[in-house]
């Protein structure tokens, strides 16, 4: 188990934006959290999903993807572009970093901010090696972006999130790179049943892991 570092607090990107930085020891790559409409980098959930992977050997940047006073504009909230932009510029300030700038990307999205990641995704180099939508709206990102992400793309949905579910098994069409669906037995959106956490923990431990070391040349 690698040693996992304390995060800190850091602005990110032209616009300033707030995030928490955390680098273990030799890390392997660094995940970059999109959180859903609502949420932010002070997540419970997705802050234990970060310190499982920064366990892992994995660095993690959460942030706000909006202002404070882009928040007060509930509209933004659901501008699915521009938190992509956000997410994108925040992957092209990690390699601004000593510590970052050589490390493999991942992007961790969940519920709107799926769609987010999945939009970075689509127009993101080579750096950007793997994406997990937790309980993720991947619609959101549009069909035709779908198309168009390369990474390797692991889908997390509640076996009792029946909408999402339907939602996710459109966009599996739609996704030409390698891809995975997995439903966590038991579980519903925000995944708050007994082990369905951790279930999220283990799978995209699992896909990072394997996807963050891996070449970063992939097939249509």
């Amino acid at each position: 188990m690698n040693a996992a570092a304390p995060p800190i607090d850091v602005a990110v990107g032209p616009d300033g934006l707030i995030g928490s930085l955390g680098i273990p020891e030799q890390a392997r790559g660094i995940v970059i959290f999109a959180h859903g409409s609502g949420s932010g980098r002070l997540s419970p959930r997705n802050n234990y999903v970060a310190e499982q992977l920064r366990r892992a050997g994995l660095a993690t940047l959460l942030l706000d993807l909006l202002t404070p006073e882009e928040e007060n504009n509930r509209r933004n909230v659901f501008d699915i572009p521009l938190l992509a932009s956000r997410l994108s510029a925040a992957a092209a300030w990690t390699a601004t970093l000593r510590a970052t700038r050589d490390l493999p990307i991942g992007f961790f999205g969940a519920s709107t901010g799926g769609g987010a990641a999945l939009l970075a995704a689509s127009t993101a180099g080579e750096r950007v090696r793997a994406v997990v939508s937790r309980g993720g709206r991947p619609d959101l990102a549009s069909a035709r972006a779908l198309t168009q992400v390369r990474a390797p793309t692991l889908l997390i949905v509640g076996s009792r999130d029946i909408p999402v579910i339907e939602l996710n098994e459109i966009a599996m069409q739609h996704l030409r790179c390698p891809k995975e669906l997995v439903l966590v037995p038991g579980a519903h959106h925000l995944f708050e049943e007994p082990g369905a956490l951790d279930a999220v923990v283990g799978l995209a431990t699992r896909w990072f892991l394997r996807h963050l070391d891996a070449e970063a040349s992939y097939g249509p």
